[in-house]
């Protein structure tokens, strides 16, 4: 199941916008139109990264513009448009595997034949082993990459950033939480979202 992208926009220090990146686009447009004082972002929830959107013209031109680029495949504007379908062939259904050419030493070779199933099979399960093994270290660098990324972004100028960047990446989350307190409280919630997958509860 491919998990939707959100998006957050903010207008200066307040977040005016969450979700699908059509309902962002027609809120940083009203921002725009009210002749916002700050700087108005929208970022990549999943990403930290700020997105550009064309606000010109109608809310019904910027939808249509933004029609086909839905919140779960946005990767579509990248798509072959004229590649021709591939015929799906009879026979045992395929894996999704990839051949590539890796470089090993002999001995490697050597010991990975020697196993049940062979190179092919033994070279998968040590791959699904090492993800598996390392999917929380994965999804931690993940979490921080995107928080800093926002934050260098929106509060490079804020009191303390230095030493919420060191808690951040120290993995410290009473000291995170502490440098970022006085910070503006929508900046400060969505950080401590981005950083630890916590929403802010009414």
């Amino acid at each position: 199941m491919t998990t939707a992208i959100t998006y957050t926009s903010f207008d200066g220090n307040k977040r005016i916008a969450s979700g699908s990146l059509q309902a962002n686009a027609l809120a940083v447009k009203q921002a725009l139109a009210a002749r916002s004082h700050g700087a108005v972002l929208t970022f990549n929830d999943q990403t930290g990264e700020t997105v550009e959107i064309d606000v010109c013209g109608t809310d019904a031109d910027i939808l249509s513009r933004l029609r086909g680029l839905t919140p779960s495949a946005p990767a579509i504007l990248s798509e072959e448009p004229n590649a021709e379908p591939v015929p799906e062939s009879r026979g045992r259904p395929k894996l999704g595997v990839v051949s590539r050419e890796i470089t090993l030493l002999p001995r490697h070779w050597e010991w990975l034949e020697s196993q049940p199933g062979g190179a092919s099979v033994t070279l998968r399960k040590l791959v699904e082993k090492a993800r598996k093994a390392g999917a929380e270290t994965d999804r931690q660098r993940h979490m921080q990459e995107r928080t800093y990324r926002f934050m260098s972004a929106v509060a490079g100028n804020l009191p303390a950033f230095e030493e919420a960047s060191r808690a951040l990446f120290a993995s410290e989350a009473e000291r995170f939480y502490q440098h970022t307190e006085s910070w503006p409280s929508d900046i400060r919630d969505y950080i401590r979202q981005l950083a630890f997958g916590i929403k802010k509860t009414a």
